[in-house]
């Protein structure tokens, strides 16, 4: 998230604070979360269809997730996460294989410079 939002002339300490890190923690996190609700559905082997089935609500990181790699592809900014989420939910890709694969990523500094 830092590095595409530099890379569209942010300051890096703003991904720290409560607009950045806190909403992250908060939407994995919350109970209420519609994302971590999604995510929890289709991560558990539903599809994104079955998962977003019958929800009146909107769980706006489904749609952020395209937008976030096709802008993160035109500015060249690497988002391995993000390309993963959206193998799983757009893709058929088993969400049980994301995690070794993000993990088992060569290992690089988390900060560019």
């Amino acid at each position: 998230m830092t590095r595409l939002g530099v890379a569209l002339g942010a300051q890096p300490a703003t991904f720290a604070g409560l607009a950045g890190m806190g909403d992250l923690v908060l939407t994995c996190t919350g109970s209420l979360s519609r994302n971590r609700a999604v995510g929890m559905a289709v991560g558990g082997g539903q599809t994104l269809e079955q998962a977003l089935a019958g929800k009146e609500s909107v769980a706006e990181g489904v749609y952020t997730t395209r937008s976030a790699l096709a802008l993160a592809e035109r500015h060249r900014v690497e988002m391995p996460i993000v390309r993963t989420v959206a193998r799983v939910l757009f893709e058929g890709y088993p969400a049980p294989q994301a995690i070794p694969d993000l993990m088992g990523r060569e290992l690089r500094t988390e900060v560019d410079g």
